[in-house]
């Protein structure tokens, strides 16, 4: 149920699509006896949607989510193993081309495997399956492995795991594929924007990570975008982080509302 609402409700609360549909609304209601709503609803649209463009607006809300995590400290020595979350490679594109497709958060990829030609005895597992609604065939872990085969990553090195929908699944089933022992160390590769989130799944899951950030958005806090659709591409993804802290908190699926570094 948690799954659905998140790719329905969820969905439609995020600012693009929440905006455009106040702004239907306010269209539809020119036609009835609340004509004078409905233009507020339309001006009040079409102004949020500029905001969230060209302002600061998208910055100021990654920005405490991509500083939560301090870069790695790699003077501690090498780790067991690197976990990699989904997320960059669209299954179902490279399902109609016969080949990987990344289309988002090459950082992830990239960085995975610097580590791991860095650490040659470190477990290497990429957790994710089909984010879809109604699940396809199309796995993007399938796609990922061939993706690191490529990439002169040994497939003996690679733990696959296919199956996840969310980055609640990503922790448990890397979880139970692993096994983590007392004292092994793990990195979590994911976006800095999204390693609250992940870290504070991963924990309530028991598996005790080290963050390893990378692909960050933003860079002066305060820079105003020159192109709407930047804008708005930060904004959405901001916000949906923070819905999503807030929804899984609430849902007790993790135990901070905004995790951050362990105490040492």
């Amino acid at each position: 149920m948690f799954f659905v609402l998140s790719k329905t409700l969820g969905i439609m609360l995020l600012p693009i699509n929440f905006l455009i549909g106040i702004g239907v609304i306010g269209a539809i209601l020119l036609l009835t006896r609340f004509a004078r709503f409905g233009r507020w609803l339309m001006v009040a649209s079409l102004l949020l949607l500029v905001v969230c463009g060209f302002s600061p607006l998208g910055n100021i809300l990654m920005y405490g989510l991509e500083q939560r995590f301090p870069p790695w400290d790699a003077s501690r020595g090498a780790p067991d193993g690197i976990i990699v979350l989904g997320g960059s490679i669209d299954a179902d594109i490279s399902a109609a081309h016969g080949m990987p497709v990344v289309r988002a958060a090459p950082d992830r990829v990239i960085a995975a495997v610097a580590l791991a030609r860095k650490y040659p005895n470190a477990r290497l597992v990429f957790t994710g399956g089909s984010a879809n609604l109604i699940a396809t065939d199309a796995r993007e872990a399938d796609y990922a492995a061939e993706t690191f085969e490529s990439l002169g990553i040994a497939k003996s090195r690679l733990i696959i795991e296919r199956n996840s929908r969310n980055t609640v699944e990503n922790a448990v089933f890397s979880k139970a594929l692993v096994d983590p022992k007392p004292g092994e160390r793990w990195l979590l590769v994911t976006s800095a924007y999204h390693m609250p989130r992940a870290v504070g799944l991963f924990r309530k899951a028991g598996f005790k990570v080290e963050a390893y950030p990378v692909d960050w958005r933003v860079g002066n806090v305060f820079d105003f975008a020159n192109l709407a659709i930047e804008g708005l591409a930060r904004t959405e993804l901001g916000m949906r982080e923070w819905i999503g802290l807030v929804a899984y908190h609430l849902a007790g699926k993790t135990d901070d509302l905004l995790p951050g570094p362990a105490t040492p």
